[in-house]
């Protein structure tokens, strides 16, 4: 089996990196920081995962383009894509939106996902294992109405993706994570990302694990009637 997960250099994406590679995947990650990757080979490596890392931006379609034309070359097929990639891009209020900043954004949350799916598709279709295309994305706060909008966008393409690929065999789910305990909350208050747990019935953080496990669950056969589905991994935040 043979897995793509986007922007897998930390955090939940390289969580996920790690948990399909115990689950017998062949990984390949992509990314823009190369430092981080080298960190992520050496630790999936110590552990006997067969990983691979590609220099990409997932907002560059050229550069996707490229990087999975190499794929194609060198591994023939693909049986799991992770959309991983994908982030806040700072806090803007609507009256006060940049158009560029607007552009950003959905670039970061939506194109990523638009640009890798599209360029993974061909190899997607010659797997002969599992198929399928998961996206990860999370709600947003008072400044965040455009990051949103992009996360509402990856939903509505997912499940469109999932009346589309069906055919063919490709399954396409999401999984939406609450908050999670990673580096996407480092420039914030640490005070008040501990407060935010008042908010959260299990009264604590997400691990990148959690997260992760869902994602391999999704990948595997176990979910083989699943698609066009958003899970929630939020300890009961959305409930209060």
């Amino acid at each position: 089996m043979r897995a793509v997960i986007t922007g897998a250099t930390g955090g939940i994406g390289g969580a996920t990196a790690e948990a399909l590679g115990r689950a017998g995947y062949e990984v390949i990650i992509t990314g823009i920081d190369l430092e981080a990757g080298k960190k992520v080979i050496d630790k999936l490596e110590s552990q006997g995962i067969k990983v691979h890392f590609y220099a990409c931006d997932a907002t560059n379609e050229e550069q996707v383009n490229e990087t999975f034309a190499k794929i194609g070359e060198e591994f023939g097929s693909l049986d799991l894509l992770v959309n991983n990639v994908g982030g806040l891009g700072g806090r803007q209020r609507v009256s006060e939106m940049e158009t560029g900043f607007m552009r950003k954004v959905m670039a970061l949350n939506f194109d990523s996902v638009f640009f890798n799916t599209r360029a993974a598709l061909p190899l997607l279709k010659k797997g002969k294992v599992n198929f399928s295309t998961i996206a990860v994305t999370s709600g947003a706060g008072i400044g965040a109405s455009i990051y949103a909008a992009s996360k509402g966008a990856v939903q509505s393409y997912t499940r469109a993706l999932a009346k589309d690929l069906a055919e063919f065999g490709i399954r396409a789910n999401m999984v939406s994570p609450g908050t999670i305990d990673t580096a996407f909350h480092a420039a914030t208050d640490r005070a008040l990302v501990e407060s935010w747990k008042d908010s959260i019935l299990m009264k604590r953080l997400g691990d990148p694990r959690e997260v992760a496990d869902v994602i391999v669950f999704l990948a595997s056969e176990k979910a083989s009637f699943i698609t066009g589905e958003v899970i929630q991994i939020n300890g009961g935040q959305a409930f209060i």
